[in-house]
């Protein structure tokens, strides 16, 4: 079986935990918990789950280098375990997006995100696929990078609940029937 390795981005530490540039965490968190998986390893400057999901094999990613450095913990440990560009997914939030919306690619740049950036310079290639997760531009004249490291408000949790739960379903169609499935019923705002 051949093993799928899904990287959230965020930056580790209680302190990052609710803020919006870790929703990539929390996703991971979430999937973990639905399918009975613990981020129990310390791998590579990552912490990693292992085991299966919707009768696939799966390394669950959570760098520990902090957001700009994510490809120094992803890369390693796609290349440890001969995890091939197209069975490498990350998941990470996206300033672009209105809240809520998701958007699943099979490749792309890094359209600013520095995390992103980051793998793609590692892995010399930016022909993997990405769940992209909206949190929206800040109000105002807001800094972006202040904005990112905002926690969400209590008022938007619930959209962004609802938002992990569809990106939980995203992935596990991805895993079993494959990106296109998977764009073609997850990508965009919430119904």
């Amino acid at each position: 079986m051949e093993l799928s390795l899904i990287a959230g981005l965020g930056n580790p530490g209680p302190q990052y935990a609710a803020n919006r540039h870790n929703i990539g965490f929390r996703c991971l968190d979430r999937l973990a918990a639905a399918h009975g998986l613990t981020f129990d390893r310390r791998q590579k400057r990552a912490l990693t789950a292992r085991g299966v999901i919707a009768g696939r094999e799966v390394l669950l990613v959570k760098p520990q280098t902090f957001m700009n450095e994510s490809g120094r913990a992803v890369v390693p440990l796609a290349r440890f375990y001969k995890v091939p560009p197209a069975r490498l997914l990350v998941v990470y939030d996206d300033l672009d997006l209105p809240p809520g919306t998701l958007r699943l690619r099979p490749s792309g740049g890094s359209g600013g995100h520095r995390g992103m950036r980051s793998i793609i310079a590692q892995l010399g290639s930016q022909e993997f696929p990405r769940l992209r997760i909206g949190i929206g531009r800040p109000p105002g004249r807001m800094d972006p990078a202040a904005y990112v490291l905002q926690d969400f408000a209590p008022e938007e949790w619930p959209l962004m609940e609802e938002t992990l739960a569809r990106a939980i379903a995203a992935i596990e169609v991805w895993l079993t029937e494959g990106l296109d499935a998977a764009m073609s019923r997850y990508n965009g705002p919430p119904n």
